[in-house]
């Protein structure tokens, strides 16, 4: 097995002939069972509004603390430093975080909600006009990007190419804007930037973040930095699909370690792509072998439980 994340080009599948859209599909089938994550190049995402958020992004989190509380919110907005923490984990991870949600579409027809109920409604800072409208073209880019993924992957589930659209196109994704401040003299000693994780939902898709620190668990048990390019994305399957797959698809552990280098801020901005949440998470029937490993259950429902095993259920 190679000791580095393999890189894809998305071009290869939305622009390519059929043999390409193959060879991509099967080589992202392969990464996510081999690492867990891709890197992903030639993604269609503007690099000028990569770099246009990133400047957003420092801006805010320089606004003093007492602005930024204004702001705090349930599942969008701002989460103050040391809120979250991994499962399991008696620590805080040292971050701060403002999270974004799908625009509502103003009819009865969007399902989505937040937990525990009502229409998800952002949050967004008054101080940074330009925060908005930039952000929600991410938002959408990210969300789209996501949604060809999906496609290249479902062929190879035994599922139609479009078999996920209707279930993640307006789906309860969530942008989050991470800030890891520089770390302090007296930091606690057992927290990192990010304990060891799996991420909750179908897909993680990350824009290349600002500052190094990404690590995943390898097959073999050793620790492996994902690195890539500033303008590439990086991409890591999550516990709603390792469920769907019944493991054939694992959620990868992974972790921001505490900075060996200069002590600096760390900028990311990972995009988690959930499905509406009345989407059973049953095991996909080509999956099942020898049988589910996974108990039944919607994904509205498993986020709940998630949400409140890392401190971040609604209102809490």
């Amino acid at each position: 097995m190679p000791h580095r994340v393999p890189e894809l080009s998305l071009k290869a599948y939305t622009g390519g002939d059929a043999a390409a859209r193959q060879a991509f599909s099967d080589d992202l089938m392969r990464g996510l069972q081999d690492f867990g994550f891709i890197v992903l190049k030639d993604h269609g995402v503007g690099t000028d509004l990569l770099a246009r958020t990133y400047h957003l992004a420092e801006a805010v989190f320089a606004l003093p603390e007492a602005v930024k509380g204004q702001y705090v919110g349930g599942r969008v907005g701002y989460t103050p430093f040391g809120r979250e923490h991994a499962k399991d984990s008696g620590h805080p991870d040292l971050k701060a975080f403002w999270q974004i949600g799908q625009e509502p579409a103003g009819d009865a027809s969007d399902g989505r909600t937040e937990t525990g109920g009502g229409k998800v409604e952002n949050v967004w800072p008054a101080e940074a006009p330009d925060f908005q409208p930039a952000f929600q073209a991410l938002f959408e880019a990210l969300n789209q990007t996501g949604v060809v993924l999906l496609r290249a992957l479902a062929p190879q589930l035994g599922l139609p190419e479009h078999h996920f659209d209707p279930l993640v196109t307006r789906g309860d994704s969530i942008l989050r804007v991470l800030h890891y401040p520089p770390l302090a003299a007296d930091v606690d000693p057992h927290c990192v930037r990010a304990a060891a994780h799996e991420d909750i939902n179908l897909i993680t898709i990350m824009v290349a973040a600002k500052g190094a620190g990404l690590e995943l668990l390898d097959r073999d048990g050793s620790w492996l930095p994902v690195e890539a390019e500033p303008t590439n994305l990086i991409v890591d399957s999550g516990d709603m699909l390792a469920r769907m797959t019944n493991g054939v698809l694992p959620a990868t552990t992974h972790r921001v370690v505490n900075p060996a280098g200069p002590n600096v801020s760390r900028y990311s901005m990972p995009f988690f792509m959930h499905p509406v949440g009345q989407m059973s998470l049953k095991v996909i029937d080509s999956c099942v072998g020898d049988g589910a490993k996974f108990p039944e259950i919607t994904a509205g429902d498993y986020l709940a439980e998630r949400l409140r095993e890392i401190g971040l259920s609604p209102g809490g």
